[in-house]
Formats: C-alpha cells, sequence, structure tokens
C-alpha cells in the first residue's frame, strides 16, 4: 500500500497550482494594451477564487510574477506593479471577510517598499483565515526556491545543527516554499503552453498537469470544472501499481 505520507485520489483537489497565462495576447488580439489584458485577467482571479471557496479547494496557489518577468519591458513591469499595488489595497478586506488566508512567495526584497508593506499588512490581517490559502508567487522561479533551500541546510550544517548524512528529501521540503501545504493536486496552465516554466519544480513532482489553449482572462467555471472533473477521471499511483492504490483505497474507513 502507498506510503502514510501518500495521498490517496479525491474528486477534488485539496491544492491547486496556476499559471494565468494570456494576458498579453488576449489584449493584442483585440488590439488593445498589454497593460488592458492584465486588468482582464485580474478579475479572472476572482473565478477561480470564487470556485475554489464554492468547490472546498483548501488551497489556491498563483503564479503572478516570476523572478524572470523582471526582463519585461520596463513600462510593463512599472504597469503590473502599480496594478498589482492596486490588488493588494481593493482586495484584501473582501478575502479577509471570506475567509481567504492571503500569503506571498518569492523574493520580496526585489519590490518597492510600498509593495512589501502591503503584502506584510495582508499577510497579518488573514493570518488566521482557514477557509481557502491563497498563495501568490512573486517574483518567484522554482530553482531560486530550490537553491534558497540548500542555502539553509547548508548554513545548518555549517552552525553544527544537522549533519549532512540527515540531509533527505523531508529535510529539503521542509525549506521549501509552502513547507506547511500539501503538494498541489492539479495544475492547470492557461494559453497553450505545455510547460510549467519553472514554477513550483519541487513541489509538483507528483501532480496531475492540465492544460487549456485558453487564455487567462477567458477564464470561466465551466473551464475549471473541466479540469476538475478530468483530474477525478485520473488514476494516482504515485509510483505504485493500480491494484496496490485499490487495495489502500479499500483499506480507507468509511467517513
Amino acid at each position: 500500500m502507498p506510503p502514510a505520507s501518500t495521498p490517496l485520489p479525491a474528486a477534488v483537489p485539496r491544492h491547486l497550482a496556476v499559471i494565468m497565462d494570456g494576458n498579453g495576447r488576449w489584449a493584442e488580439r483585440r488590439r488593445r494594451p498589454r497593460i488592458i489584458g492584465h486588468r482582464a485577467g485580474a478579475r479572472a482571479v476572482n473565478v477561480c477564487i470564487d470556485f475554489c471557496l464554492e468547490r472546498g479547494v483548501r488551497a489556491l496557489t498563483l503564479f503572478a510574477f516570476s523572478s524572470e518577468n523582471w526582463g519585461r519591458p520596463q513600462e510593463e513591469v512599472g504597469a503590473l506593479m502599480k496594478l498589482f499595488m492596486n490588488a493588494l489595497d481593493r482586495e484584501v478586506e473582501e478575502l479577509d471577510r471570506r475567509g481567504v488566508r492571503v500569503r506571498f512567495i518569492g523574493e520580496r526584497e526585489r519590490f518597492s517598499l510600498g509593495i512589501r508593506e502591503r503584502m506584510d499588512a495582508a499577510e497579518n490581517q488573514t493570518r488566521g483565515n482557514q477557509r481557502l490559502d491563497l498563495v501568490i508567487a512573486a517574483s518567484y522561479g522554482g530553482r531560486q526556491d530550490i537553491a534558497a533551500a540548500a542555502r539553509a541546510l547548508a548554513a545548518d550544517v555549517s552552525a553544527g545543527l544537522l549533519r549532512v548524512e540527515d540531509i533527505d528529501e523531508a529535510a529539503v521540503a521542509s525549506r521549501m516554499a509552502l513547507s506547511d501545504l500539501p503538494p498541489p493536486d492539479l495544475f492547470i496552465r492557461t494559453g497553450g503552453d505545455h510547460r510549467i516554466s519553472n514554477f513550483l519544480l519541487w513541489q509538483l513532482a507528483y501532480t496531475e498537469l492540465w492544460f487549456t489553449e485558453l487564455l487567462w482572462p477567458e477564464l470561466d467555471a465551466a473551464t475549471l470544472q473541466s479540469a476538475i472533473d478530468d483530474y477525478a477521471r485520473r488514476e494516482r499511483r504515485f509510483g505504485l501499481t493500480s491494484a496496490q492504490v485499490a487495495d489502500a483505497a479499500t483499506e480507507q474507513p468509511s467517513a
């Protein structure tokens, strides 16, 4: 049977991870500035949050801004930062009212002081909420995340707090972002590209992947439900055989 730490399949993912791709192309197809697409994409974020709250998804991690996105044209980056700041000012009260805990992962120090202060305030205000963990990956990269974990482990070894031979997968995982959450069960990427683009490289090891040509601003509940339905039909074996997974499911106590 699966190890005790291996979750059995469930019809609804506990943790959903999303790359919100296609904002710029959505705007370009309408001959509008790219920032208009990002504004439309912000509305789609609310669609996704509403869906998770209604379906009982417990954690939602959104790839909002990668560590590589700083290399985009400065005008677009500046507009994105303004949009990010406005969203923090506008949305946190409602998220708090609905029981959503807001968290951020990534290189926070690269943001302006005003944005960092708003991040801190959002986290502090919503810290006690338990209905949904909303994680915003901003200035984040999966390789960066792994390197930070390696530095933390090396520092512990140097300080005599950890032996090299005690570094295993569990030790690495404990230093990664989202170490207190279950790994994502389902990953969704809009926009037509079939790659994970340096997003949660460690955490997505056994995640089910789902891709759609739909651009992010076009997201609706029906699309999300299609992804959930497809996820529910999949057999998650975690390296085991189908027979082992079936045996483990029959051994679970009934609710």
